[in-house]
């Protein structure tokens, strides 16, 4: 049995510890996420806590059969904030004051930087682009892509690093629409 599932089925047990653990493992990359989506430090330590409760509430409902933990805790983390700033508009750090926009028109923009970030993405060496899928398109730890990838853990995350320094450069958009249409696709 992998470290991983014998430290799910000990928060299944309702141990503490075994939920301190998988914290430690995987609050940085879900932190990530909500931050990117809720664009505010405060409301994302707010959420990341209350993502985690969740985790322990509904431990129960996780099965190792459909899916990786981290994409289950992923969704969790994903879901608590879009409920967050559904209920609480306030919340939302949005540069663009144009908010009565036509929502025909939003989709139609969402469609072509789609489009335009799909484009970008094959611009990529292939590695790149293998390490950018792994990790957001398959919601893989970096620790699991490398293996796939069958190279060096500091070799993975320099892929990484490399492919949105390039993907950054070639399209301007990325640092805010390019991770919240990865958001949105996931």
């Amino acid at each position: 049995m992998s470290e991983e599932l014998t430290l799910i089925n000990q928060l299944k047990a309702r141990d503490e510890r075994a939920l301190s653990s998988l914290y430690d493992k995987y609050s940085a990359a879900l932190y990530g996420v909500i931050i990117r989506i809720c664009r505010n430090e405060a409301n994302a330590q707010d959420l990341l806590q209350e993502t985690f409760v969740k985790i322990w509430e509904k431990s129960d409902s996780y099965d190792p059969e459909k899916g990786r933990f981290y994409t289950w805790a992923y969704r969790i983390a994903r879901n608590t904030t879009l409920n967050s700033l559904r209920n609480r508009p306030e919340l939302i750090q949005n540069q663009d004051l144009s908010v009565y926009k036509n929502k025909e028109d939003d989709q139609s923009e969402t469609a072509i930087d789609l489009t335009r970030l799909n484009g970008t993405l094959k611009q990529l060496e292939e590695h790149h682009q293998k390490a950018i899928e792994l990790v957001y398109f398959k919601g893989m730890t970096h620790r699991e892509a490398h293996e796939e990838m069958g190279v060096p853990l500091g070799t993975f995350k320099s892929y990484v690093r490399q492919a949105l320094t390039n993907l950054r450069k070639s399209y301007e958009l990325l640092s805010f629409l390019g991770l919240f249409i990865f958001e949105r696709i996931l």
